[in-house]
């Protein structure tokens, strides 16, 4: 009897111990919303999926893969399930991420810069190292979105995927990418452990900010559903039943996998407090659709000007202040992403960014196209590493191949809307509309 009392008594002190420390992280979490309410503007988080095509999700409507953290997200967002960016290769569309502008603008249009191979591998490292300085060099004298935001007192934070050198190339404060090539930096380094290692760094840095009660804008670009495809085995078995295709399985998995990253990052931000007071913007870099005969992606979707290379979901969520809903109609794309968050935050528009604020309707009416580039993986100039401009004017899109590198190919000319997988090339028959977009891409590439 004596013992069972000291159990009792041992156990109802441990249950008011975890009462008295939830009322009292709830009381400090409820204390951090009021203070960012009431003082500072929302801070700022861009979640980007990395080689994921607009198919590859259950909201979407794919019957095999489940994404039930960003389905909720979608049901809390003004989701665009017709976005797009504006080039099917991560480095120059994480720049047009980063910058709002177009490809043929930033000066990022491809992943490396064209260098001579060498004898052996450290050779040839070392040769796209010096090729590529004076890329970045150039690219750190453009605006980023965390450089506008420093007027607003924002501190940024870079996680993930990252191309261009150091993080402080883009803006930001503070980031796990070195960029030193000598350390093996290339599109992220230590960024790339984010997600596949957990959230410590974010959760820290989250903490940074809300110590100097600051804003901030956070960079969250997982290297997932990316390759290397290599799953908790967990996930993997859940797929293996699924298909015969372990190449699909796997990349499946890696799907569901960055779902619960994202789901993570949700719970990290709202367990502080923060969810009411904080813009969230999702986005996917470029499509992939994965070959089921082998590790890699069928030829129709990354580095094509197809959809399944250039389109993605893109979705905004400002709890209360950004009203829910699926818009499966307007076009949008990623160029629109940082304008829209300026003119959320009050922060003047610098006069060359060609994007709109998405929560402007009579700007996203007006607005009739967007447009799209692919240039050579290595590139050189912008005249020398063309392969094909897109023009998208629903329900028309049109593919225009360029006359030197790719002058075995046709134009190509799609009803979007009635043929979303572009099967159907309709040129021929419709040349007045082909004249017509061709003339907007040559107003598009002169500007």
């Amino acid at each position: 009897m004596k013992t069972m009392k000291i159990i009792q008594r041992t156990l109802l002190v441990s249950l008011m111990f975890c009462f008295t420390m939830s009322c009292a992280n709830k009381t400090k979490k409820e204390a951090v919303k009021a203070e960012q309410n009431a003082t500072q503007p929302p801070n700022v988080v861009f979640i980007l999926s990395d080689d994921q095509s607009w198919t590859d999700y259950s909201f979407m409507g794919d019957g095999n893969i489940e994404t039930p953290r960003i389905d909720q997200f979608t049901e809390e967002s003004l989701t665009f399930t017709r976005g797009y960016v504006p080039t099917p290769l991560c480095s120059p569309s994480l720049a047009t991420i980063i910058t709002g502008l177009y490809p043929k603008n930033h000066g990022i249009i491809g992943n490396d810069k064209v260098y001579e191979r060498g004898a052996d591998r450290k050779e040839s490292r070392n040769n796209r190292n010096e090729a590529y300085k004076p890329i970045i060099a150039a690219f750190e004298k453009q605006t980023t979105l965390p450089d506008m935001l420093k007027e607003k007192g924002y501190l940024s934070f870079q996680t993930g995927k990252w191309w261009h050198g150091n993080h402080k190339i883009g803006g930001f404060d503070y980031g796990m990418t070195h960029g030193d090539p000598e350390r093996g930096g290339r599109h992220g380094d230590y960024g790339l452990e984010i997600g596949r290692k957990g959230l410590d760094t974010i959760n820290s840095y989250v903490d940074l900010a809300l110590k100097e009660k600051k804003p901030f804008f956070l960079w969250y670009a997982p290297f997932l559903p990316h390759r290397p495809h290599n799953p908790p085995q967990r996930l993997l078995d859940k797929y293996l039943k699924k298909t015969d295709s372990e190449h699909m399985a796997k990349y499946w998995a890696m799907c569901e996998w960055f779902d619960e990253t994202c789901g993570q990052l949700f719970d990290l931000i709202d367990d502080k407090g923060l969810t009411e007071n904080t813009l969230f913007v999702y986005v996917c870099d470029n499509g992939w659709k994965q070959d089921p005969e082998k590790s890699g992606y069928i030829k129709t979707s990354k580095r094509a000007p197809y959809d399944l290379g250039i389109r993605t979901p893109i979705m905004y969520k400002w709890a209360g202040k950004i009203t829910p809903k699926i818009d499966a109609e307007t076009i949008v794309s990623s160029i629109d992403m940082v304008p829209t968050v300026l003119d959320i935050l009050g922060i003047k528009k610098p006069k060359n960014l060609p994007g709109v604020n998405v929560l402007d309707k009579k700007a996203l009416t007006e607005r009739k196209g967007v447009f799209g580039e692919v240039y050579a993986h290595d590139f050189d100039t912008i005249e020398n590493s063309m392969y094909y401009n897109m023009a998208i004017f629903p329900p028309y899109k049109i593919i225009v191949p360029d006359p030197v590198r790719k002058k075995e190919e046709i134009v190509q000319l799609f009803n979007i809307d009635d043929d979303p997988y572009e099967k159907n090339n309709i040129a021929e028959s419709n040349p007045e509309i082909v004249e017509d977009l061709k003339e907007k891409i040559k107003k598009f590439r002169n500007n």
